[in-house]
């Protein structure tokens, strides 16, 4: 019964990192964002391993080259991405749109990898993309080909591909590396490489001058967005297995739009509720046959 209750406040804390971010994005630029999340999470990651695993292992050449991958394109290129999206586009709107990545997922991974695509995993996907075009659109697909949308759209997009190409990636090192590791990994070298550009960024004026608010947000990404996060989704996996776990993904996105809606105050319109209902079901069906390839790593 705990396994359950710690999936769900995992998909909880992962729909609330949109409203976090949505706060930190107004405040200070998205490297020096980026990089206060993942210096915290690599942190509170490095003693959950330690406490659990008694230290990170070395990693070989092969190994470590992957890891910079996964460093590179799920917490560099994402979070640079995620934090310039959320400057312009709600939380509940970015949640909805980064929700669809398990469509990208499935089809690179049926390309790359050979995976079978099932009857529910197109539907699926036919779903998830519905759900995005008529949220990116806000009810009206042809504002699409009209150039209505803004940047921050693209941004939250940009995502989706930076997440995919992590999830790939992340396919192949955990065949040798445990989950936990391998995200550890990442998020280490992931810090390191956003360190730099937030830097360029005035990151120490930023640290002294942001308010408590941000801080709280950091905090929040950090640990209950990153490292509990992380550590009870995989915990979860190895309890319950993989396809299981995976499904307690589909209360993200409705998580988020709950939140932003009650701590942001955002509004639901009809084009949210009609892109949260299509992308949840998509969700679920793709969940069901492509669990194990398409959640290695989540938000």
């Amino acid at each position: 019964m705990l396994v359950y209750i710690k999936l769900v406040l995992t998909a909880i804390f992962w729909g609330g990192t949109f409203v976090a971010g949505r706060v930190l994005a107004q405040e200070m630029g998205p490297f020096s964002a980026a990089f206060l999340r993942f210096l915290l999470a690599s942190i509170f990651l490095c003693l959950l391993v330690s406490r659990h695993e008694g230290r990170l292992p070395l990693l070989k050449r092969r190994e470590l080259l992957l890891a910079v991958l996964l460093g590179l394109t799920g917490v560099f290129s994402y979070n640079a991405l995620f934090f310039s999206g959320l400057k312009t586009v709600t939380a509940s709107r970015a949640s909805l749109i980064i929700a669809s990545n398990p469509v990208l997922i499935a089809l690179c991974s049926a390309f790359f990898f050979k995976e079978k695509l099932y009857v529910s995993t197109l539907f699926g996907i036919l779903f998830c993309v519905l759900g995005a075009v008529v949220v990116i659109s806000r009810g009206n697909p042809l504002e699409i080909f009209r150039g209505s949308m803004g940047w921050g759209e693209v941004y939250i997009i940009g995502c989706v591909f930076s997440w995919t190409a992590y999830s790939l990636v992340g396919k192949v090192i955990m065949k040798n590396l445990a989950p936990m590791i391998a995200v550890t990994y990442s998020c280490l070298i992931g810090a390191v490489a956003l360190s730099y550009p937030a830097l360029l960024e005035n990151l120490s004026y930023t640290v002294t001058h942001c308010s408590l608010q941000a801080w709280m947000s950091i905090f929040y990404l950090g640990f209950f967005g990153s490292a509990l996060g992380f550590w009870w989704y995989y915990e979860g996996i190895q309890m319950i297995g993989a396809s299981r776990a995976a499904v307690f993904i589909n209360i993200v996105p409705v998580s988020a739009v709950l939140l932003a809606w009650l701590l942001l105050k955002e509004t639901i319109d009809l084009s949210l509720l009609l892109g949260l209902v299509l992308v949840s079901s998509g969700l679920f069906l793709t969940n069901r046959k492509t669990a194990c390839s398409a959640h290695h790593i989540v938000e």
